[in-house]
């Protein structure tokens, strides 16, 4: 659930960071095992991935393809010590679904592979609430739910014009595949991202500038290491922020050329933090900074060899000693290197 929703079920909660550093490492790795079975590796978030085995039977010798996934779980366990579970399917969303029920559970603990035959997504997807369904979020359960439909089954009681009539075209003809495991999306090996962000929930609200400041500069610093790692630049940069009563905030600044060093996404940074707290001067108990409008390195313009009076404005230098930054990261960790001010008071 929602960090916000947490935080108020449970107000005498301990909130501890998440080790963001460790989470993108590992994987990292599991991206590099899957690879050995496959080339077609979306990876869809830190710790989920799809994979296109199609024409990979001779490959293998005919093996079975929950051998195979088999075989691709014990690799991933033993070289990054992560346990995990595999579904198959015949599309992105019934294997993703099958992910689910290979899941180990308390009285019914699950094998790690789940393989949905092909021909038999309908029956496969009866068990399962509309709910479950990636996209069917609480306002569309709610919508739903005023026709009678809550679960796979209620869905299937009715034809396609029946929900076109209740629904509208687009969302009733989704409907209508979607209950009977349709879903013609393609894994996607090459997607870039559309945003890098970095955020954290305080363990107490802060309210001290000096405090948000370097909390500020350590996060920007983050996203912008990620940025250089992923081989790309930004144009936009947003702050985000939630103050104390969960009100959630943020500003955003596009700059004419796309960026990536530390110094400017902070000083961006700063600068749209100093403006959402002269609006509403509160405590604040989460803090974030977003990158967007990504563009590869190879196709971006060249930056200006000189120190320009323009603090957004990134040149050469920055791009060195990002550089050099990530070089002596990439060799000691990431902790072995950071600028002054990213260690912050409480």
């Amino acid at each position: 659930m929602p960090m916000a929703r947490a935080v108020r079920l449970c107000p005498g909660a301990k909130v501890v960071p998440v080790p963001w550093e460790a989470c993108a490492a590992k994987g990292r790795q599991v991206r590099e095992v899957l690879f050995r079975f496959t080339p077609a590796v979306e990876q869809a978030s830190s710790d989920e991935f799809y994979l296109d085995l199609t024409g990979t039977d001779r490959l293998y010798r005919d093996e079975s393809l929950a051998d195979t996934a088999r075989r691709m779980r014990e690799a991933v366990i033993g070289e990054t010590a992560l346990s995990l579970s595999i579904g198959a399917g015949t599309s992105k969303l019934v294997a993703k679904l099958a992910a689910g029920l290979a899941k180990p559970r308390p009285g019914a603990p699950g094998a790690g592979v789940h393989v949905v035959a092909p021909g038999a997504e309908g029956e496969f997807m009866r068990r399962f609430a509309l709910a479950d369904i990636p996209l069917v979020g609480p306002k569309s359960q709610a919508r739903l739910a005023r026709f009678g439909l809550r679960t796979v089954e209620d869905v299937l009681r009715h034809d396609r014009p029946t929900l076109v009539r209740w629904l509208g075209e687009r969302e009733g003809q989704w409907l209508y595949e979607r209950v009977r495991g349709v879903d013609r999306s393609l894994v996607e090996p090459d997607r870039e991202p559309k945003s890098i962000s970095r955020d954290e929930t305080f363990p107490r609200d802060r309210d001290r500038d000096d405090a948000l400041g370097a909390k500020l500069l350590a996060l920007s610093d983050r996203a912008a290491a990620d940025l250089r790692d992923a081989g790309l630049l930004a144009r936009t940069v947003t702050v985000k922020i939630r103050d104390a009563d969960f009100t959630t905030r943020q500003a955003s600044r596009t700059l004419p050329e796309p960026v990536s060093s530390d110094r400017v996404v902070y000083a961006v940074a700063r600068e749209l933090l100093a403006r959402l707290r002269q609006a509403r001067r509160v405590p604040a108990r989460l803090l974030g900074v977003g990158l967007s409008q990504l563009v590869r390195l190879e196709v971006a313009t060249q930056p200006s060899l000189f120190e320009s009076p323009e603090p957004a404005r990134e040149t050469e230098r920055d791009r060195q000693l990002a550089r050099v930054i990530d070089q002596v990261r990439q060799k000691f960790g990431p902790d072995a290197l950071g600028r002054g001010g990213t260690r912050e008071n409480a």
